[in-house]
C-alpha cells in the first residue's frame, strides 16, 4: 500500500495575495505533494517539512514530526531571532536566477554611480545643464563585500565589463579576474582604494555594522557605498556622518532595518542617499519553487534533509 505524503506546511507573513501566489506557484512545482497553511486547520503532528517566508515568531512550535525547513529566501537571519525555532535543519534558497537578478542589480548600482546619474539627476531637479567629465571603468575600483553565490556572481560581472574588481568573505573564495581577501586579516586590505563598495554579505552577529566609519575611513575619498545586504548592516548615523563631511560621495540602498522605509525617515530626504524599495534581486515565485521541488523529491525519495545551514555562522 502507498504512504500518502504528509502534508507540507507553508509558513509565511506575507500579505495573503502574495502567500496564496506563493502556494499556488509550490503546488504547480509538486503536484504530488499537498501544500497546507495554519489556516486549513492541518494535524500538525504529521507535518515533517515546513516551507517558509518571514514566518511569525512562534509559528514553528509544536510540530513533533518536523524533519526539517526550507526558506523562499536566501537570507535566513530573522527567522534565527526566533527563540522558539525548533532544532530543526534549515536550508536556505539557493537560486542561480537569483544570483543572476543580484549581479544585475549591482552592475546597474555601481554603473549609475561610475557615470555620476545621481549628479544629473540632482541636476535635473535644478534645471541645470552641466556635463561631467566621463572616466574608463578599467581605472575605477570597486570592492564586493561578500563572495558567496551572489557576490561572486556580482564580482565577475563587474570584472567583465572592466572595473578593477577585488572583494571580502569570511573564507577565501576565488573569482576570476578579482582580488580576493578573506579572513579579520583580509578585511582592511579589501578596502584599500575602494571607490565603490558594494555590500553582500549575509547578516551575522560579526558583520552587524560592518558598514561604519572605520569602513568608510579606509575607503578612497569621495567613495560611493552600495548596500544590497540588510538594513542592519550599515550604521546610518556613520553614513550621514560621512556624507555630510564629504568623506563619502553618495549612498544607493536598498535594504533598511525597518521596511517600507517610514515616511518620516531621514534618509528619504538626504541629498547624497538614492533609496531603493527592496527590488535588487527580487525572488523568482518560479525558479524557487522547482528548487523546493527538487530538495522535497529528494527527500521523500532518501529520507535526507538537504545540507543546512550553520546556525552558528548564520548562514
Amino acid at each position: 500500500m502507498t504512504r500518502v505524503p504528509s502534508p507540507i506546511l507553508l509558513v509565511t507573513s506575507l500579505c495573503a495575495d502574495e502567500q496564496s501566489a506563493w502556494r499556488e506557484a509550490l503546488a504547480l512545482a509538486m503536484p504530488g505533494e499537498t501544500i497546507v497553511t495554519a489556516e486549513d486547520g492541518v494535524d500538525r503532528g504529521l507535518v515533517e517539512v515546513a516551507i517558509i517566508a518571514n514566518p511569525p515568531p512562534g509559528s514553528l512550535r509544536d510540530l513533533p514530526a518536523l524533519d526539517w525547513i526550507h526558506s523562499l529566501w536566501a537570507g535566513v537571519d530573522k527567522i534565527l531571532q526566533d527563540d522558539t525555532l525548533p532544532d530543526t535543519p534549515i536550508v536556505r534558497l539557493v537560486d542561480p536566477a537569483l544570483a543572476q537578478a543580484m549581479a544585475e542589480g549591482v552592475a546597474a548600482a555601481v554603473l549609475h554611480l561610475h557615470r555620476d546619474l545621481h549628479v544629473y539627476a540632482a541636476q535635473q531637479s535644478r534645471k541645470e545643464w552641466r556635463q561631467h567629465p566621463v572616466r574608463p571603468v578599467a581605472g575605477r575600483r570597486v570592492g564586493v563585500l561578500g563572495l558567496g553565490e551572489m557576490g561572486r556572481a556580482s564580482a565577475a560581472l563587474l570584472a567583465t565589463l572592466g572595473f578593477d574588481v577585488q572583494g571580502w568573505s569570511r573564507s577565501r573564495r576565488e573569482v576570476a579576474k578579482v582580488r580576493a581577501f578573506a579572513g579579520p586579516e583580509g578585511f582592511a586590505p579589501a578596502l584599500e582604494g575602494v571607490e565603490i563598495l558594494v555590500n553582500l554579505l549575509p547578516l551575522t552577529p560579526e558583520t552587524r555594522g560592518v558598514l561604519r566609519r572605520e569602513t568608510f575611513e579606509r575607503l578612497a575619498p569621495g567613495a560611493h557605498v552600495v548596500n544590497f545586504g540588510r538594513g542592519a548592516h550599515l550604521v546610518e548615523a556613520d553614513l550621514i556622518e560621512a556624507l555630510n563631511t564629504g568623506r563619502l560621495g553618495h549612498a544607493m540602498l536598498d535594504v533598511f532595518e525597518q521596511e517600507p522605509l517610514p515616511k518620516d525617515h531621514r534618509l528619504w530626504s538626504h541629498p547624497g542617499v538614492t533609496i531603493l524599495p527592496h527590488v535588487a534581486a527580487p525572488t523568482s515565485r518560479a525558479t524557487a519553487a522547482a528548487i523546493v521541488a527538487e530538495a522535497i523529491a529528494a527527500f521523500r525519495r532518501t529520507g535526507r534533509p538537504p545540507p543546512a545551514i550553520d546556525r552558528h555562522r548564520g548562514y
